[in-house]
């Protein structure tokens, strides 16, 4: 019994601890994804996978060192004709067997690479790769960053509306409360008690709607961080804040991350274009060989001269010369296919620095006409809420009717939602300008 209590008690804690909610702020969801979304995770292999790259082009550079070995039976060796005259017989012709029933042969050789300009363009491409692939991951971490932020203030803003829409629910409760309270006592006719009741169920459905809504939307916000999506999570409640310091001379393109990885492209562009040009260049290498060669009528493993096996060894030492002549204009045809593609990528630039500027003039502008709408929407809310008050104290001394009290909880509602509408697009123009300037990363250290 006891050992039952304490399962159970355990099993009871780690459910409560499944359960427990995770206070998730902006910084925390993109540390979160930068360690566990699958996209950040395999930037990350790429560079690892560059560094075995170097090596395999720089293993070309080293001595190729090879062992071989064989064994062959000769069922029938062949005969060769010969001059009778290389025997004392002149005139006369010999048909002559030449070699062994068994040959083995074991050695080694070697190949030493002396010049060979592909190789040492292709050392040089290896090492711009790795250079490529860490600038290919911090393009993924921004646009992780990028994601990331843009849904995690799509899940506060939703909350945000969820809290008014409660706000709201409380008031139209107490107001339909105080005029079920009246029509009790026939103060009150029942097509207001109706309508109240019509409008609170509106509301609730609205909650109902939102909810669903945040839901979603939080879903979203896990998948985007690599987060398992059974795991509950916690926005914490904190003020936006306008930030016209974000208003700095406009950055330079040049730095932007996306400018950076065309550059690094164009790069190796031009080391595939010396690469195919490396074809023109003659090549040369050292090889060298040693073997042991065993022959006999016998399998030669193991035997001996007096088995009729008889053993020998020989090697050799050679430079390998190879001077390209002609290649039926292939070469050529290579090489101004990687031009073509080197100045393809030129223009990609050039456009990609107008894209760029464009970027920030157009998020420089919505921000600045975001935190116009702001403080207007923000100015709306405040008059609307004044304004309800007025009519609900008017409304219970019955000097306004129930329709304007309904107006001014519609006007209220609305102009709560055209708020919550344009601080979410206050956060994503920040997002926008961010990013135009190339500062995403800046949002971990919020």
């Amino acid at each position: 019994m006891k050992q039952l209590l304490i399962i159970t008690i355990l099993t009871f804690a780690s459910i409560v601890n499944a359960q427990e909610k995770t206070s998730l702020t902006l910084k925390d969801a993109i540390k979160y994804a930068l360690e566990n979304k699958a996209d950040a995770k395999k930037a990350k292999l790429k560079i690892e996978n560059s560094e075995y790259q170097i090596q395999e082009v720089r293993s070309r550079a080293l001595p190729q060192i090879s062992a071989n070995g064989n064994m062959t039976y000769n069922p029938v060796i062949q005969t060769t004709v010969i001059d009778g005259a290389a025997f004392n017989a002149p005139g006369t012709t010999i048909q002559a067997a030449f070699g062994q029933k068994w040959t083995s042969t074991a050695g080694v050789s070697l190949t030493q690479a002396l010049f060979d300009q592909s190789v040492f363009t292709g050392l040089k491409a290896a090492r711009t790769t790795r250079e490529f692939y860490q600038i290919n991951n911090q393009l993924t971490e921004e646009e992780v960053i990028e994601r990331v932020a843009n849904n995690y203030y799509q899940v506060y803003v939703l909350r945000q509306k969820l809290a008014l829409v409660e706000t709201n629910l409380k008031t139209t409760t107490k107001v339909r409360d105080i005029v079920k309270g009246q029509f009790d006592n026939g103060l009150a006719k029942k097509i207001d008690l109706d309508r109240m009741t019509v409008n609170l169920s509106n509301i609730n459905t609205q909650k109902q709607q939102i909810i669903n809504s945040v839901q979603l939307q939080e879903n979203a916000l896990k998948f985007y961080i690599g987060m398992p999506i059974d795991a509950l999570i916690e926005i914490p409640q904190s003020e936006f804040e306008v930030t016209p310091a974000a208003f700095t001379e406009a950055p330079n393109v040049t730095n932007r991350t996306e400018f950076l990885i065309l550059k690094k492209q164009e790069e190796l562009l031009e080391l595939q274009k010396k690469s195919v040009i490396a074809g023109y260049y003659p090549t040369l290498s050292l090889s060298a060989n040693y073997n042991y060669i065993g022959q006999g009528a016998e399998m030669p493993l193991f035997a001996k001269p007096s088995n009729g096996v008889y053993w020998s060894d020989f090697s050799s030492i050679g430079l390998n010369l190879r001077v390209p002549i002609f290649s039926g204009f292939g070469t050529r045809a290579k090489v101004r296919q990687a031009d073509v593609e080197l100045r393809t990528i030129q223009e990609d630039i050039k456009d990609t620095q107008l894209a760029l500027d464009l970027d920030y003039k157009n998020a420089k502008t919505q921000i600045e006409n975001s935190i116009i709408t702001l403080q207007n929407q923000k100015e709306n809310m405040r008059l609307a809420d004044e304004i309800l008050k007025n009519i609900n104290n008017n409304y219970l001394q019955g000097l306004a009717s129930l329709t304007d009290l309904l107006d001014a909880e519609n006007a209220s509602i609305e102009a709560q939602n055209n708020y919550t509408a344009a601080t979410l697009d206050y956060k994503l123009a920040e997002i926008k300008l961010i990013k135009s300037k190339g500062e995403l990363k800046t949002l971990i250290n919020k």
